[in-house]
């Protein structure tokens, strides 16, 4: 099931950084007093009082100086009414009622969307009594907090959690589900196009061309299929305001619901340091992956594909398990084969070992290479069991978790994929010692 989305929107150095950071528990934000620090949108999934939500942080909203608010920060406040379910408009006690405030607020009564107004830097009594100036916005009762002190942010986490709609369990196709993903103008669309040998989606050299998530539905080889053509994620500090902020959201929102993830890159620009952290993003979901370099037409008589291999494995030594193609979309080369590789990692993800067997690999794998000792304390494994597929995943009973280094985790996954495959996917291990809960 998807989660409701909750923007924080407002001018700059409101504080709206500093309320996501404090949200989230931890400093996923920079903090700088320099209005417009935040040039990239960020996102974390929080739970509180037994609901869930994805909440969203935003660049500050500008004001022209001779035209009001200008079209690119109208665009951003539009896409944010649209795409959140639930907005905190955030305001500043210390500055007070601004002509952006009002103009922001008028958008938002129009809209009719879910607002909850914010007076930050309440960071005492005289200051919250200030918060009631912004009842001139005539958008709701203003809460006073101090996000930086940790003033009322209990009480605003209540009134998101009561503000959520009610949303039944999405019925998603019993199928194979693949989102196409990856950096502006790598050919997503048209890799979606050549796979499904029609124009179902426009094809175009400017970036960002398609700007929500497109589903299609089709039949593979007797079996029907889910493809999510989804907008290009940019290199961090160049995701422009306004649409591009949020169709971020809706390409992550893509791999959540997705099993199988196309990270298409270009040949002519090699795997970059954003390519790593869709990746990682999609690793982080759980998802499978395959890396499809596109364009090779264009590299393929400058560069060596074994080369180019190596440099990508290099560059994703995270996952080494993911299979790695490459296609020309344009021309049809090699798309057949994308669909392939899909299968098999979703076939691999469903897969699911004996009790038994996964055993008897764990203890050998323990016997060829005992865990290191700590203080002279050694991990003992009591029990394996698969728990899930899709991904999968395998809970270790051990005696003590506080016993296990990260190395021989990693040792233990390796011998699990040298013992029963498990290509494309990544393994979800989870280990409890015998004193946890």
């Amino acid at each position: 099931m998807t989660k409701p989305i909750v923007a924080i929107v407002g001018r700059p150095n409101v504080g709206k950084s500093t309320l996501f950071n404090r949200l989230v528990g931890k400093r996923l934000s920079i903090i700088e007093d320099e209005p417009g620090t935040t040039r990239d949108r960020l996102y974390a999934d929080i739970a509180w009082e037994g609901s869930a939500f994805t909440i969203v942080d935003t660049g500050g909203l500008l004001l022209a100086p001779s035209s009001g608010i200008v079209e690119s920060v109208k665009g951003q406040v539009e896409v944010a009414i649209e795409e959140a379910d639930t907005i905190i408009f955030m305001v500043d006690v210390v500055d007070g009622v601004t002509p952006m405030d009002k103009e922001l607020a008028g958008m938002f009564r129009r809209s009719g969307k879910r607002v909850m107004l914010v007076a930050n830097k309440s960071d005492n009594e005289p200051r919250s009594y200030q918060a009631a100036q912004f009842y001139e916005l005539a958008i709701g009762d203003p809460l006073p907090i101090s996000a930086y002190h940790d003033l009322g942010v209990a009480d605003l986490l209540d009134r998101i959690v009561e503000s959520l709609p009610y949303l039944p369990p999405e019925e998603e196709p019993e199928m194979m589900k693949v989102a196409i993903v990856g950096r502006p103008n790598v050919g997503k669309s048209m890799l979606l196009n050549a796979i499904l040998g029609k124009e179902r989606t426009i094809v175009s050299d400017i970036p960002g061309t398609t700007r929500d998530a497109i589903d299609t539905i089709f039949e593979h080889n007797s079996e029907r299929i889910l493809l999510i053509d989804t907008a290009g994620i940019r290199k961090r500090g160049r995701v422009e305001g306004g649409i591009e902020r949020y169709s971020v959201a809706r390409a992550l929102r893509a791999i959540s619901r997705s099993d199988i993830a196309l990270l298409l890159t270009d040949a002519t620009d090699p795997v970059t340091a954003q390519d790593t952290h869709i990746a990682g993003y999609i690793q982080q979901a759980c998802k499978g992956m395959v890396l499809v370099v596109n364009k090779w037409d264009l590299a393929e008589e400058m560069a060596d594909r074994k080369q180019y291999t190596r440099m990508i494995r290099n560059r994703l030594k995270f996952m080494p398990y993911v299979p790695i193609l490459f296609i020309s979309a344009k021309f049809g080369k090699g798309v057949g084969d994308v669909l392939i590789a899909a299968e098999e990692i979703y076939e691999e993800r469903r897969k699911r070992v004996p009790t038994a067997l996964l055993n008897s690999v764990v203890r050998d794998a323990v016997g060829a290479h005992a865990p290191p000792s700590v203080k002279g304390k050694k991990l003992n494994i009591l029990y394996v069991t698969q728990a899930e597929t899709s991904p999968p995943t395998f809970v270790f009973s051990i005696n003590d978790t506080a016993l296990l280094h990260f190395s021989y985790r990693r040792y233990l996954e390796n011998e699990l994929r040298r013992s029963f495959g498990f290509g494309g996917t990544p393994l979800n291990l989870i280990f409890r010692g015998r004193r946890d809960k």
